[in-house]
């Protein structure tokens, strides 16, 4: 399965973005020492995010970024696909005629891979920024 880490860090920066947005923008220099990333990384990031209208920029003083739309709004999917991540777990085209090997037939295992593929981007689709701070809030909780 390919996943980068472009596509772990969007959604973890915008999981950070979402738990700290109260009235203020944040600043990505505030993201990068929360999360460990760096800001080279988050502009690029962000500048893809801003693109697809996941999060708004501020200007000024106290600007920064905020998300655009609240986030039960924001699924994990459009994250991932806004800073042009593809989860796949099968290394051919799935309207290929060719398959894994490079042969005429798909591999033996290709089903199971794209079965997982498909559960894999089903749980992106359905789960959203308030689902990650819901279990985040979850966790804090055992904890305590």
């Amino acid at each position: 399965m390919k996943l980068t880490s472009k596509g772990r860090c969007a959604v973890q920066a915008l999981a950070d973005l979402a738990n700290t947005q109260v009235e203020k923008p944040t600043n990505l220099t505030e993201i990068s020492l929360r999360q460990g990333i760096s800001i080279s990384f988050l502009e690029q990031i962000f500048l893809k995010l801003k693109r697809k209208n996941l999060v708004k920029s501020l200007r000024g003083p106290t600007g920064g970024y905020v998300l655009s739309r609240p986030s039960n709004e924001i699924t994990l999917s459009s994250i991932i696909d806004a800073v042009d991540e593809k989860v796949k777990t099968v290394a051919c085209r799935k309207d290929s005629k060719k398959g894994c090997n490079g042969k005429s037939m798909k591999c033996i295992t290709h089903n199971l891979w794209d079965d997982l593929e498909n559960h894999i981007n089903s749980f992106f689709q359905k789960n959203t920024l308030k689902d990650v701070l819901y279990k985040l809030e979850k966790n804090k909780n055992l904890k305590n």
